[in-house]
């Protein structure tokens, strides 16, 4: 595992906007990898993941795949 370096409090972190500020999701770009967090714990873990992994996260999540996940 290759040790990453940067500050989270310096992130641009972005959530939806159709999460209307509640419990969601937060991005932000750091060098070229995507970080995520959970907004409710922004001081806990956050994955790393590189572009083309989010690029196809993204594109299945257009496509729906991950609908069945839903209620």
């Amino acid at each position: 595992m290759t040790h990453v370096d940067f500050d989270r409090n310096a992130l641009a972190w972005r959530i939806a906007t159709r999460s209307q500020g509640g419990n969601c999701v937060q991005v932000a770009r750091t060098d070229n990898l995507i970080a995520v967090r959970n907004s409710r714990r922004p001081d806990a873990e956050i994955i790393l993941y590189t572009q083309p992994e989010f690029e196809a996260f993204l594109d299945g999540a257009k496509k729906g795949e991950f609908d069945d996940l839903l209620d």
